[in-house]
């Protein structure tokens, strides 16, 4: 496995206020966590970790070496670490990196990691039928080596017609990629063309015409109702 390097330092700054100096000076914090082992605090240079996003696209399921060199306390201090990207926290307005996590991993032992599913060609019931192809599980959850990790894995949805599915059994893995997402799951489906719902016009003499029925009943049991109150009247003799 060809490795991909990230340099960094270590860093003593903590706290809000240090920390958003660090950004201003630009530099990106960092924390590397591992099993069992206290954390360490790094920084990595701002301009140096956008150029690095930008050469690995999928950096998220990558081995990354860090390459740790020591701060202005710790010169001598060299030292690399297999580690994976475990969260990358984002300014909500301007998009630029806040801060990035990693964990240590060791090449040896299988870990658990989740991977992208992405679509390959032109479904033929959508090409073909106007079909309406959904792309229900985005990711697929996986154990394997971490030199294992596939950057994704695509589905050839090209033979898809109205009424198929692809489930996660008909995904196609590594060998040694043990799937952990359930096989029934399903992760493409195609369905017919939306039907255009179509409202019928009611002519206008009808439209006018239906208060003047309900008027015209209305005024009829109204009618009714007072003839039978005087005929009622009538038949019951008064008292003297």
């Amino acid at each position: 496995m060809e490795k991909i390097y990230l340099d960094c330092l270590l860093r003593e700054e903590t706290g809000k206020n240090k920390v958003n100096s660090l950004r201003r000076n630009g530099s990106v914090p960092a924390v590397v966590y591992g099993h069992g082992k206290k954390s360490l605090s790094v920084k990595v240079d701002r301009s140096q970790l956008i150029k690095f996003m930008h050469a690995h696209h999928g950096a998220e399921n990558m081995v990354i070496t860090l390459r740790i060199s020591g701060d202005d306390k710790n010169k001598a201090h060299q030292e690399e670490k297999a580690v994976l990207i475990k969260e990358i926290q984002y300014h909500p307005v301007r998009d630029n990196i806040l801060h990035m996590d990693f964990n240590q991993v060791s090449l040896t032992k299988v870990i658990q990691v989740k991977t992208p599913i992405e679509a390959k060609g032109e479904a033929e019931g959508v090409k073909q039928e106007g079909g309406v192809l959904t792309h229900i599980l985005w990711e697929l959850e996986i154990e394997c080596l971490p030199t294992m990790i596939p950057e994704k894995i695509e589905v050839d949805i090209t033979n898809m017609k109205i009424g198929d599915s692809i489930y996660v059994k008909d995904l196609v893995t590594p060998g040694d990629v043990k799937v952990l997402t359930d096989i029934e799951a399903i992760v493409f489906t195609l369905a017919p063309p939306k039907k255009e719902e179509v409202i019928e016009e009611v002519p206008e003499g009808e439209v006018s015409a239906e208060p003047e029925v309900i008027k015209e009943k209305k005024e009829k049991e109204e009618k009714a109702e007072e003839t039978e109150e005087k005929k009622s009247q009538k038949e019951t003799p008064e008292k003297k």
